[in-house]
This record gives structure tokens, sequence and C-alpha cells, in this order.
């Protein structure tokens, strides 16, 4: 298979996703917490069957949306290899590859890497600078990148130089969660879901001026409520415990669907965390006003 017979890119979070990484959580386990969510079901910890058996169903859903859906192979290495945002992501028509910050983490990567080269994808390593994934958004010429115990300015300012035609614009946020995803989401040119009073006043308002934002309340940021996934055609995947979430969303002309990965999230994540983007279609300008403005 030649870089030709692959297409990439990435313009929004919301465009049809036609091409995506994930991992399979065939070792997952909290072997030392590293977030509050892992610190609470430590003890509990996470049951690997069952945690398959919804991600089965996961891939499955994305498949039944004409989402091509390209499964890393599991390391037992790596028990938080299911979150494959961190590793890497897509702006534009540019890969990127995530050196992970924390040394359970550090190596997960290299799956990502094996098949980038593989496959005869080009690639920018940003090895030596910390960014993560789940810290990164974009929506057209604007990349929104989380300040974090993850991802650092000098890194942000790294990723302006490398895409002068983008406005990167950081957003400092409070230590107490990972990662901008989990507080904040992009669901259309207009929308966003956001969990407020942890993200810089001045930001969060820069934020409020750009897209309505749509609340989630403390009890469905604690099971991942604004971690949901868009698939394009204002379809989005959630969580069925997260009933306030998807009334808005379907208030707002939403269709969503509804996927039980609670096993997973014990660790912190849900489904923007497990999924990395390669493809994303960007609708005509035409189609995009239809679905968005009608």
């Amino acid at each position: 298979m030649t870089a030709e017979h692959i297409k990439i890119g990435c313009e929004t979070e919301y465009d049809p996703l036609k091409k995506v990484l994930l991992a399979p959580p065939t070792f997952m386990s909290i072997k030392e917490p590293i977030n509050t969510i892992q610190k609470r079901f430590f003890k509990e910890n996470i049951n690997p069957k069952i945690a398959q058996k919804q991600h089965d169903t996961f891939v499955e859903t994305l498949r039944k949306n004409d989402v091509d859906v390209i499964l890393l192979p599991p390391d037992e290495k790596y028990p938080e290899q299911v979150f494959t945002r961190d590793i890497g992501f897509t702006l534009g028509s540019h890969v990127f590859v995530s050196e992970m910050a924390h040394d359970v983490r550090k190596g997960e990567e290299n799956s990502f890497l094996q098949w980038l080269n593989e496959i005869k994808i080009t690639y920018t390593n940003l090895k030596g600078d910390k960014i993560e994934g789940g810290d990164v958004l974009i929506d057209g010429n604007s990349i929104y990148v989380g300040v974090s115990n993850r991802t650092n300015k000098h890194a942000i300012a790294d990723l302006q130089e490398l895409l002068p035609v983008y406005e990167v614009i950081d957003i400092p946020f409070t230590d107490t969660f990972l990662h901008l995803d989990c507080i904040f989401n992009i669901l259309s040119p207009t929308e966003a879901l956001i969990y407020r009073g942890e993200i810089d006043k001045k930001k969060e308002k820069h934020l409020a001026e750009r897209y309505s934002l749509i609340e989630v309340s403390k009890e469905e940021q604690a099971t991942m409520g604004t971690n949901v996934l868009s698939i394009g055609n204002k379809k989005v995947i959630s969580l069925p415990i997260n009933k306030g979430v998807n009334k808005e969303l379907e208030k707002r002309g939403y269709t969503v669907i509804e996927v039980d990965i609670s096993e997973i999230i014990k660790s912190g994540g849900a489904f923007r965390c497990c999924t990395l983007p390669i493809l994303r279609e960007k609708p005509s300008k035409g189609l995009i006003d239809k679905i968005f403005h009608e």
C-alpha cells in the first residue's frame, strides 16, 4: 500500500469521519492512577473482558456508519493504549506523532509510528515536544490547544511555527483534568460542549464569542459527558448514562448514537479519547449549510 492510496486530512472535529485508528483494550488496567477518575476506580479496577466487549460494540457502531476502523495491535506493556487520541493527531493534511509525557504511557506511540511507516504516510514526529492529542482540537483555520500537565506552551509555539497558515490558540485550564477534551469539545461551526469553571476566564470568554456553549453538569463530566465523538452530519456517539448531554444535543437537532463504554471510562476517557482520526471528508459548502443551518 502506497501513500497515494491513503487519503489523510482533518479540518474540523465534526466533518464526516472516514478513517480512524483505535486500539483494543486487551491489556487495559489501572496500574498507576494518573487522573482523578482512575484514583476513584483503582481498587475496583477494570474488567478487560467487559471493556473488550464494549469496545467491540463501539467499533461495530463506527463501521455501520461507514467509518474505516484500523486497529493497532495491543501490547501488554501499555495498559492505557486504548486511548489512541493522545499518541498523535491529524491537522489539515499533516499527521503528527506525540511523545507521551507520563512514564506509564511512554512508548504507546511506537505502534502508530510503525503503521505510518508501513503504509508510507509522511508525518512529523514531535519528539522532544510535550504535546498530546487530547489537548488538540481543530476547527477550520483555528487550532485550540490545551495548556496542561501533558502539553506545554513551548510545544504549542512550535506547532504554530510548523503550521503558519493556522491560528494556534492556547487554552490554559486547571490541573484537575488531564486533557482539554475532558472539558471542551467542538460539535459544529457554532456549537461546543463545555464544563465550566476550569478554563482560563479570558479564553472561556473567547470560546463563548465563537460558539454557543452547551454546559455539561459536574455529574456528567465525571462520566465523560464532554468526551463525545462527532462522526459527521450532526451524528454524535455518546454514553447512555449522560442523559442531560444527550437531551441537549437532540434538542439542537443532533442524532445521538448511544454506546455503553462504562468500563472503559473508569480509566478517564471516552469516545474522543479512544479514537485518532486520520480522515474526515469535508462536505461541500452547500452541504455544510444544509447540515448545520436548516
